[in-house]
């Protein structure tokens, strides 16, 4: 079957999950949440494989996971690439931040650097105005 081209996303007339209003989450509200959960949960991986924690540190890192997961399909988006691509950006700010306050190691210019440049490109993708 060929693609149609048309989006599967919810219809425009349903209410969204991440408009502003009523308590509901922005997008980057969300991405924000789903980085912290992704790099808890990775972190959980790391801590067994790397700094020889206890395998019970799986089962909540696996929790942040899945909620890594829920938390970033609630992403008003049309496409899930395009909501993937623009979090990238998120993620990269959140694992330096981790990196600096867990971890106690400053990130660097470099890191700086390539965090500018990563932001400015996940504002472009989710950001453009794009022709419906």
């Amino acid at each position: 079957m060929r693609h149609s081209g048309r989006s599967h996303a919810r219809q425009h007339d349903q209410p969204c999950p991440t408009r502003r209003g009523d308590g509901e989450l922005t997008a980057f509200g969300l991405f924000a949440l789903a980085a912290l959960a992704e790099i808890a949960g990775c972190f959980a991986v790391w801590a067994v494989l790397r700094l020889g924690r206890s395998a019970w540190w799986l089962l909540p890192g696996l929790a942040c996971l899945l909620l890594f997961a829920w938390l970033l399909a609630r992403v008003d988006a049309p496409f899930a690439g395009r909501a993937f691509a623009a979090y990238g950006g998120v993620y990269i700010a959140a694992s330096l931040g981790w990196m600096w306050a867990v971890e106690r190691a400053a990130p660097d210019r470099y890191d700086l650097l390539g965090l500018a440049l990563c932001l400015a490109g996940a504002g472009i993708i989710l950001l453009a105005p794009r022709g419906s």
